[in-house]
């Protein structure tokens, strides 16, 4: 018994916490699981569990959708400027600078050629990571560009948007003249008879769903999907009333006929093959 209160009252060893490495797992915003990173690569990032698709980099898409080491980048040179010398708490110039240290790239669209399957393709990729994707006139060009290359070339073009950010708010008026320039540059491709695609990715909202992202022939979406003009809360906060359930998501934009189709992700690429090969013949 007195062995008994000497080990009530001692201070017994503390087992050492095995450390988890923050670098290697991730959690789902959805379902809150935490994944080993690894698997989540494997799965195309998407979670494993309730299926919810993370945003990926302009580079992770590109790898998605086109043939291995089949794409060559255009207009990689050209930055966007500070015509309004905007000034807030922090200046436009080191907001861009910061944008493009943290993703590595110069703007937030990647444009270029590749092949889909074999099938050439002029492909133009918006990435989130940058300003949320927002529309600024570097922004807009690189579409316009784009669509310019495929009516030259006659061959489809695919934009995948993942804009949030809308016209970007330091650049003014020439932001919001990218939706007009972007709609005139689709305008051509339809005339001419050109296939274009329009992917919408979460999110796709704003100048850019309001100009060529809602404008394609073809308009598919990820599963969940926010796309709209305006978000829901503001939208809620401004008609006093609460919104259907869903309301912007894809499934619901889908329902209501104003895209053609949601896509899990690894159904993506062989989708567009069948599209391609469908309208090359």
């Amino acid at each position: 018994m007195a062995w008994f209160k000497k080990r009530k009252y001692a201070v017994l060893p503390i087992r050492e916490k095995r450390e988890i490495k923050k670098d290697l797992w991730e959690k789902c915003d959805s379902c809150g699981r935490v994944i080993y990173k690894k698997i989540l690569t494997e799965n195309l990032k998407v979670c494993p569990k309730c299926e919810h698709h993370f945003r990926l980099t302009a580079e992770e898409r590109i790898n998605l959708i086109l043939d291995e080491n089949s794409f060559q980048e255009s207009d990689k040179e050209i930055s966007s400027a500070d015509p309004l010398d905007f000034r807030s708490q922090q200046p436009y110039q080191e907001k861009l600078k910061e944008a493009r240290e943290k993703t590595g790239l110069s703007e937030a669209v990647i444009a270029g050629e590749g092949k889909l399957s074999g099938c050439p393709i002029i492909l133009a990729v918006s990435d989130s990571h940058f300003i949320m994707g927002s529309m600024g006139s570097v922004v807009g060009e690189k579409i316009a560009r784009a669509a310019e290359s495929a009516l030259e070339k006659k061959i489809p073009f695919l934009s995948v948007s993942a804009g949030g950010g809308g016209a970007r708010m330091h650049e003014g008026m020439l932001s919001l003249m990218q939706m007009a320039k972007t709609a005139s540059a689709i305008g051509k491709l339809k005339r001419a008879g050109v296939l274009y695609i329009s992917l919408l990715t979460d999110p796709t909202m704003a100048g850019v769903a309001a100009s060529y992202a809602l404008l394609g022939d073809i308009i598919l979406a990820e599963p969940k999907a926010l796309i709209g003009f305006t978000g829901p809360r503001v939208i809620e906060q401004t008609i006093r009333q609460k919104l259907p359930k869903g309301f912007q998501r894809s499934e619901f934009l889908f329902k209501h006929g104003m895209i053609d189709l949601v896509l899990p992700r690894k159904e993506i690429k062989p989708t567009l093959a069948k599209i391609l090969s469908i309208f090359s013949k």
